[in-house]
């Protein structure tokens, strides 16, 4: 399936602040189907409004676990006041990740 605008978006964003060596989206919004909140940006089910993140960056060495979130919340801050509802992040070095 193809990325959403939104998820383009935030791939994007990430990409320059951390230029990560691994990123994965998940867009995970079919799985709140029904709910008050889902929709995204286009209020179409499934519609980018949840997504898993899984980011290994060197720029979050010396950070504890609720800076790096915070630096991802910082980077998505539009996306997160508008359509993205939640976002779950794993924030890790390339050390802590294995490689």
């Amino acid at each position: 399936m193809p990325e959403g605008p939104i998820a383009s978006i935030m791939r994007e964003k990430l990409t320059a602040a951390f230029q990560p060596t691994r990123l994965e989206l998940e867009d995970d919004s079919w799985r709140h189907a029904g709910h008050h909140h889902e929709g995204g940006m286009d209020a179409q089910p499934g519609g980018e409004s949840h997504f898993n993140l899984t980011i290994v960056s060197q720029a979050f060495a010396g950070m504890g676990r609720v800076q790096r979130q915070r630096s991802v919340n910082a980077v998505l801050a539009a996306e997160l006041a508008g359509p993205v509802h939640a976002l779950s992040i794993k924030a890790r070095t390339p050390d802590e990740a294995g490689g």
